[in-house]
């Protein structure tokens, strides 16, 4: 539910997108173009924008890099959540997360069932953060970048919404260093 209040100012916030695949390229990549276009066009800035094979190191390295970055406020990934070999997306994730937000996996299931049933258990979709840094991690295909956009991050990546979002919380994130 949007609970958006006009009387407050919109702060955007960098966003770095990474599609997770060994077979999607800059020709191909329908949900990481579904993503960059729904980062700017609320008002975001399009960071950085990658993909990176299905292999956890090099996940964790980009992840690593971005979360170091002074010029990226949150990352959010398409791809590898699933439950097949190839999918690791949330074991490297786990590498580099320091506190998990798991309200945004529930959410983000608890969302998707409505429009896929119970395919939505495969998904291991997952939300966190690093050195200040919020991670998110989407499913692979289109349809799940729009619900994890348009139901859930767009809000709490919008300072606007209320009661709460996560952007308020950005300068707290680094209190306990």
């Amino acid at each position: 539910m949007s609970r958006i209040d006009e009387s407050r100012k919109f702060i955007p916030v960098r966003i770095a997108v990474a599609t997770i695949s060994d077979t999607r390229t800059e020709a191909n990549d329908t949900s990481g173009d579904a993503l960059a276009a729904r980062v700017t066009e609320t008002g975001h800035e399009l960071a950085a924008r990658t993909i990176i094979k299905d292999d956890a190191d090099c996940i964790e390295a980009q992840l690593r890099a971005w979360i170091a970055d002074p010029t990226v406020d949150v990352v959010i990934t398409t791809g590898g959540t699933g439950v097949t070999g190839r999918d690791v997306t949330p074991e490297a994730f786990s590498r580099v997360t320091e506190k998990v937000i798991e309200g945004f996996g529930e959410l983000f299931r608890m969302l998707s069932y409505a429009k896929i049933g119970t395919s939505t258990m495969q998904s291991r979709a997952l939300g966190g953060v690093a050195n200040g840094t919020y991670l998110f991690a989407l499913p692979g295909s289109t349809g799940a970048v729009k619900d994890g956009w348009d139901d859930i991050l767009r809000f709490q990546l919008d300072a606007r919404h209320r009661p709460c979002n996560l952007v308020e919380l950005m300068p707290r994130l680094k209190e306990h260093f």
